[in-house]
């Protein structure tokens, strides 16, 4: 069992994931199986004359998600211009720019990234498939489990795992624009059982942020795996694995 602390400060304990027991598997779409492409990003602070590594930026990025978490309550979406100003503030802030940027530049510099969503469109700026991926969703089928994607987005998931060449490895797509309920509201996790024929005991969510896919998932009775590549997440109330690749060696044989 796992103790977690409820909104009301009392103690509230979830099942250990039952790995050898699960059917079928949910994935967020960002930072699960796909990313940002941050070139967009580095060429953009480059027009402004401002260097930055690639590499640096994309732990930045992983760094910077428990920061976003913790405002989800106060942004109250994932999928508003403000969250994404606050989520591209948060990796500029944690992240080495030549020549070296005051907090308030740094702000300007996260302010006028806000139109480069737009002018680069979301499909293309998630579209870097993340290492591993999908060896690992071609594994999970070969296990026998259902795959589903569940994912807060502008209605785009079905075109953007078409274009990066995913979609064939999941038997449904819940986009949160498309059906009305964005994570962490239950009833997305319930609308997703529904559409796959699932039970929720059987059912496994994985995906980057807390405050979205371990509390959504958790309040529709589905178990909640968070990725962590890199250890920035000071947790002890939900279990964690590196990507996909760690998930598939927890499965077992």
């Amino acid at each position: 069992m796992i103790a977690a602390a409820s909104d009301k400060g009392s103690i509230v304990t979830y099942p250990a994931i039952p790995y050898r027991r699960l059917k079928t598997l949910f994935l967020d779409a960002g930072n699960t199986v796909v990313a940002m492409k941050l070139s967009y990003i580095v060429a953009a602070l480059k027009a402004e004359g401002i260097q930055c590594d690639p590499t640096d930026l994309r732990r930045a990025e992983a760094a910077a998600r428990p920061a976003v978490s913790a405002a989800l309550p106060r942004l109250r979406s994932t999928e508003t211009i403000d969250a994404f100003e606050f989520y591209i503030r948060e990796m500029l802030g944690r992240v080495s720019l030549t020549p070296a940027q005051k907090a308030a530049d740094v702000d300007g510099l996260a302010h006028g990234m806000v139109p480069l969503l737009d002018r680069v469109g979301r499909v293309a700026f998630w579209s870097a498939v993340i290492p591993g991926v999908p060896e690992a969703l071609a594994a999970f089928r070969d296990r026998g489990l259902q795959l589903a994607v569940v994912s807060n987005s502008d209605g785009t998931i079905e075109e953007l795992l078409r274009k990066v060449g995913l979609r064939q490895y999941f038997d449904a797509v819940i986009d949160s624009h498309v059906i009305g309920y964005e994570k962490p509201d239950p009833r997305i996790f319930r609308h997703a059982l529904d559409v796959v024929g699932a039970r929720a005991n059987t059912t496994l969510h994985v995906g980057d942020l807390y405050e979205a896919d371990v509390v959504g998932a958790r309040a529709a009775g589905v178990h909640a795996l968070l990725l962590d590549p890199f250890n920035d997440w000071h947790l002890t109330d939900c279990e964690r694995a590196a990507d996909l690749t760690g998930l598939l060696e927890r499965l077992g044989d």
